[in-house]
């Protein structure tokens, strides 16, 4: 790979990527940290996540910087397979575990504290409630957002400890969502916990025009200068009503997503990725009009560029106080423009059959910073620089 270029670059390099055995893309064993975008966006997915978002307490633009500065230093040593003070074996070689963190900014950390207001992205404020969410505010927003992946779970807590340690009394947890990825059973896309295969049908993440199209802030968006390689993430943490769910029949589950069960299928396909038809379906006999996937990608040319990068991962909480169960989805979607992309779909997607059977409770937007140039740059220099 050459020097400076990152994994999430948007263009083909290097070898042919590796796959597991349910055909899974395998991420690198080490994700480059430097390059003009972060890592963790399309970086392949790796099998464990953890969302977090934070306050910032610092009172000043020396204390943000500090903070920020501090974040990309950890960031850089930990991605590099530098372990942890907490898991520190001497006899131990570094296991780098394809780790990646990932760091965005909320709305509201472009307030007055540190006269960025003028400077933030065109698209960003705080995520709205949308038909059928039930928001509990202290699992939604946030100034800062980390997404840490990793192949191993216990690669997230420690990178969460080590952060927690070189960033104490600079920011506060407001909330934190472990996550995994279900296996493939058998081959294809994983499952969630409603049983189908998410996250088919995704852009290509190989072809820069694609990504510069849909995913990364360019030029032409007329966002400020120093957003530009940078991406909205839009978080979104979504229960499944299993009981209920589980309670319909099959054929019913399939017409409400549009999706085979077994296979992932589009209804009248063979393999989950057969592009469904819908001009030859108009009235909805095949795939219902209200399916899930009809809603979400229409495949007219006037909806494709509503399209998003999407990377979530399930999540398990056990049970609630009432003996349900407490199982979900982290939704985690990267685009250009939330507006034209994420909350388009959105609202298409209001009063499907599906939502009643999942609540949207927490999340929120963020903007995924410009990626950490080389070893002298660090995350939002250019934000910082140019509020100055």
């Amino acid at each position: 790979m050459p020097a400076g270029r990152s994994a999430d670059d948007g263009a083909p390099h290097g070898p042919a990527p590796q796959r597991a055995s349910d055909g899974r893309t395998l991420p690198p064993d080490r994700v480059p940290f430097h390059g003009r975008h972060q890592a963790g966006i399309l970086t392949p997915q790796q099998l464990f996540s953890g969302f977090a978002a934070f306050d910032v307490l610092v009172q000043d633009r020396a204390g943000l910087t500090r903070l920020l500065k501090e974040l990309t230093e950890r960031c850089r040593v930990l991605t590099a397979g530098v372990k942890p003070k907490d898991e520190r074996t001497a006899a131990e070689p570094q296991t780098p575990d394809s780790l990646t963190v990932t760091v965005g900014l909320g709305a509201s950390l472009f307030d007055d504290r540190f006269g960025l207001a003028g400077h933030k992205p065109r698209h960003l404020k705080a995520m709205p409630a949308f038909p059928n969410d039930r928001l509990e505010p202290a699992r939604c927003h946030g100034d800062l957002s980390l997404q840490v992946c990793a192949e191993h779970p216990d690669a997230i807590v420690h990178v969460l400890r080590d952060l927690a340690r070189y960033t104490h009394g600079m920011i506060r947890p407001r909330w934190r969502m472990d996550a995994f990825m279900n296996p493939s059973r058998p081959s294809g896309s994983p499952r969630n916990f409603l049983g189908f295969k998410d996250g088919i049908v995704n852009p290509d993440t190989a072809s820069r025009a694609e990504m510069d199209r849909l995913i990364w802030v360019t030029p032409p968006c007329g966002e400020p200068d120093w957003a530009e390689g940078g991406s909205y993430q839009v978080l979104r943490l979504i229960r499944f009503h299993s009981e209920s769910w589980d309670h319909e029949p099959v054929d019913r589950q399939e017409k409400i997503f549009g999706r085979h069960k077994a296979s992932g299928a589009p209804l009248g396909g063979v393999k989950e990725d057969d592009a469904p038809d819908y001009h030859a379906d108009p009235e909805g006999r095949v795939i219902p009009l209200d399916a899930h996937i009809r809603l979400a990608n229409p495949r007219t040319r006037h909806t494709d560029k509503s399209r998003f990068l999407r990377r979530s991962y399930n999540y398990d909480q056990g049970y609630d106080r009432r003996g349900r169960l407490d199982l979900g989805l982290v939704f985690c979607g990267y685009q250009q423009n939330v507006q034209r992309q994420f909350a388009t779909v959105q609202h298409r997607l209001r009063h499907e059959p599906l939502a009643r059977f999942i609540t949207p409770e927490g999340g929120g937007y963020f903007f995924a910073l410009p990626g950490v140039r080389d070893e002298k740059d660090w995350f939002g220099s250019r934000l910082m620089r140019d509020t100055h």
